[in-house]
């Protein structure tokens, strides 16, 4: 059995794989695009007006690596609007595990303290 050959070539500046916007083209790919729209979500997080547990967090990022191993490994092309979808759920998710990482990371340090 052969294993196939995964082409890591970047889609950022592929204009099928972007958003234009008034006939400019996004830096990014739509699931970049996505990713940083869900960043926004950040504050939300530091300052505990929403949390979600570690296993919802890690759902959250799985459908964007599920994507990108789907149009990698079976060669099924995805669409920008889930590209933007799976990516704004990884976005969400990475900043809900930097909140909590860097919750358990400052709960050490305190007990390291006292």
């Amino acid at each position: 059995m052969t294993l196939p050959v995964l082409n890591f070539s970047f889609c950022h500046r592929m204009p099928e794989r972007s958003f234009f916007w008034k006939g400019k083209q996004f830096p990014v790919c739509a699931r970049c695009t996505g990713i940083h729209i869900g960043y926004l979500a950040y504050p939300f997080f530091l300052f505990d007006l929403f949390s979600l547990n570690i296993w919802v967090t890690l759902a959250l990022m799985l459908p964007t690596y599920a994507d990108g191993l789907v149009q990698a490994f079976l060669k099924v092309e995805s669409n920008n609007l889930r590209r933007v979808t799976t990516g704004f759920m990884a976005g969400v998710g990475v900043v809900s595990m930097v909140c909590i990482v860097g919750t358990i990371i400052g709960e050490k340090i305190l007990l390291l303290i006292n």
